[in-house]
């Protein structure tokens, strides 16, 4: 069985338990409230590396954190690491590599319903395409 944090878990639920536990975990402690206000704006997306079977916990925060703030976060959760008596994530109560990514960079969705105007996958890559045809020096290699 999956477990988070100590916490059972199915493969589809780990960002939602990952985010749960470690805000229950943290809360004991003196920084708690500070730590649940942070992460409350937070998304956490879960990625399974399967080349390098490391788990991932990507920690999308809002643009409007300060550099304290985030450091702040990183430094609780590498308190929990230190001293939780529990890994991140395990498998038969056995040890799984992870890490945890902290970004407040945003990609814009190019497919689906919330597709941002001008980032359709054509545009993205019209300018590569116009680039092979387009006016400038030949590339002799190709003669």
């Amino acid at each position: 069985m999956w477990k988070i944090l100590g916490a059972d878990s199915l493969y589809l639920e780990f960002a939602d338990v990952w985010k749960r536990r470690i805000a229950e975990i943290v809360s004991e402690g003196e920084n708690g409230d500070r730590f649940k206000e942070l992460m409350n704006g937070a998304e956490v997306i879960y990625i399974m590396n399967g080349a390098t079977e490391i788990h991932t916990f990507m920690v999308q925060l809002p643009e409007t954190l300060s550099d304290d703030d985030i450091q702040f976060l990183a430094d609780e959760i590498l308190n929990v690491a230190k001293t939780y008596g529990s890994p991140f994530v395990s498998l038969n109560d056995n040890y799984e590599k992870c890490q945890v990514i902290f970004t407040t960079e945003t990609e814009p969705e190019i497919l689906g319903l919330d597709k941002k105007e001008g980032y359709s996958a054509g545009a993205v890559f019209k300018p590569i395409l116009d680039g092979w045809g387009g006016a400038g020096r030949q590339n002799e290699t190709f003669m």
